[in-house]
């Protein structure tokens, strides 16, 4: 029988990048227009597109939902030509449509690939996060600790005080308690309305973003793709599957997770090498966004790779009469 086709990360990185971008250009139309539902759409349709072209027998494991509830990109979507490598594909085509829709920083798009059986297939609920960046002792902070207690053991690791950490906690009215608890402490707390892929990926680079530390629960998916970058980046992150009822229990069990009260650890959410896409739709701390300049568009994107450690800033320029997805 003829050897399956490598996963030659080197080769399809760029393809990745190429992905990011067309999804990202997609959007810029929609840039504070106060859509969410057409943004989402445009970014949707482009990566489809962008992926089909790639030389890959590529799996949606992390995608727009289940398949009765998503049109496209759905979990267990089969994308590309079918003639490459078996791919797993964990994405967000646009991660911040209400900041999207809202022109507010740090919307993204997201994607990665690894090697199949490299990513798990987190159903979709909730996850209890905590992050930090790279240069610290395995489990120096975990999820079984308090919110004090991490400060308090990141604050020690770091040489500083705890009023010289700063954690970024998505604003829900859940993370109220935590708040309070986190500001007795003295630490700084960033708050973001949406995007926690970013809040997380913050956390590696602590000295651009101001951010040392990510915590709170949000989508297990968007777990997954945060664990995908730091696996590129450096960093620890830590997640729990949280279940609010009998449905979300059965979303798991049909993911093949028996275990539910499980703490995966980054290299258990993402067990392979992977390449990270990221293309700024509105301006962050981590990539500019889609920008105008008279008849041309311009993307910014991150691209990396988690085998060599190795990032890249990438900037594409297109007229914008042909910034469609394909081209």
């Amino acid at each position: 029988m003829p050897q399956a086709p490598e996963f030659h990360d080197r080769m399809l990185s760029l393809g990745l990048a190429r992905v990011s971008e067309a999804a990202a250009i997609a959007c810029a139309p929609l840039i504070g227009r106060g859509d969410e539902k057409a943004a989402d759409q445009a970014a949707v349709n482009a990566m489809r597109t962008q992926l089909n072209m790639l030389d890959i027998a590529g799996t949606v494991v992390i995608g727009e939902g289940e398949r009765d509830e998503a049109p496209m990109l759905y979990i267990g979507e089969e994308v590309g030509t079918g003639e490459g490598p078996a791919v797993d594909i964990a994405l967000d085509p646009l991660e911040g449509t209400t900041l999207t829709a809202k022109d507010m920083p740090n919307a993204l798009t997201v994607i990665a690939m690894g090697p199949r059986g490299s990513m798990l297939h987190a159903p979709d609920v909730y996850m209890d996060k905590l992050a930090i960046g790279p240069g610290f002792a395995p489990g120096v902070v975990t999820l079984d600790m308090t919110p004090s207690e991490r400060v308090a053991a990141l604050a020690k690791a770091k040489g500083t005080s705890a009023g010289d950490i700063t954690v970024c906690v998505l604003e829900r009215p859940r993370h109220e308690e935590m708040i309070a608890e986190l500001r007795a402490t003295g630490a700084a707390i960033r708050l973001i309305t949406d995007g926690d892929v970013a809040g997380v990926m913050h956390c590696a680079e602590p000295s651009k973003t101001g951010i040392d530390m990510y915590m709170g629960s949000g989508g297990a998916p968007e777990g997954v793709l945060a664990a995908a970058a730091l696996k590129c980046m450096g960093g620890q992150i830590f997640g729990r599957l949280l279940f609010r009822n009998d449905d979300e229990v059965g979303r798991a069990r049909k993911a093949g997770i028996e275990d539910l009260d499980r703490i995966y650890a980054r290299d258990e959410l993402v067990t392979g090498d992977v390449i990270f896409a990221a293309t700024g739709v509105t301006d962050g701390n981590l990539v500019p966004g889609i920008r105008r300049d008279g008849g041309y568009l311009t993307a910014e994107t991150v691209l990396m790779r988690s085998k060599t450690g190795s990032m890249r800033r990438m900037s594409y320029r297109n007229p914008i009469e042909r910034s469609q997805p394909g081209r």
